[in-house]
């Protein structure tokens, strides 16, 4: 099957969009079966860090009050599981990428309006003139 679907708004160009499709309903939400037996033999609210690699399991009413650990790929990201998260997902609360910085001289500019004008900035050497 392909995953992609053309747009046909655009006729002289097709661009290709993606397309997730949602699981089955026939199926049912994937949950862990060993994720699910480690809640079992927890107490309710009790705030021992459950950690799991299983990013695709869905959160179900079962898992509020519980901390999980979700795996980024690098570290254990940790929340608390609330009403609202369930049928969500648990890798959508553990961010596998970082916001450094976008760049440019946009965000130069940036840098020296918002530097401090104490030490660091007068024991820069001064820029040579020109010629």
């Amino acid at each position: 099957m392909d995953e992609y679907l053309y747009c046909a708004e655009k006729k002289e160009e097709k661009e290709k969009i993606r397309i997730f499709m949602s699981r089955s309903i026939k199926k049912g939400p994937y949950i862990d079966e060993r994720l699910l037996g480690k809640l079992a033999r927890m107490k309710a609210g009790d705030k021992t860090v459950v950690k799991t690699w299983a990013r695709h399991a869905t959160i179900t009413p079962e898992m509020i009050g519980f901390t999980f650990g979700v795996h980024n790929g690098k570290q254990f990201i940790s929340f608390s599981v609330q009403e609202d998260m369930v049928g969500h997902k648990l890798g959508e609360f553990s961010a596998t990428t970082k916001f450094v910085r976008h760049g440019g001289k946009m965000q130069k500019e940036m840098e020296q309006k918002g530097a401090p004008a104490g030490p660091a900035s007068a024991s820069a050497p001064a820029a040579k003139p020109k010629k």
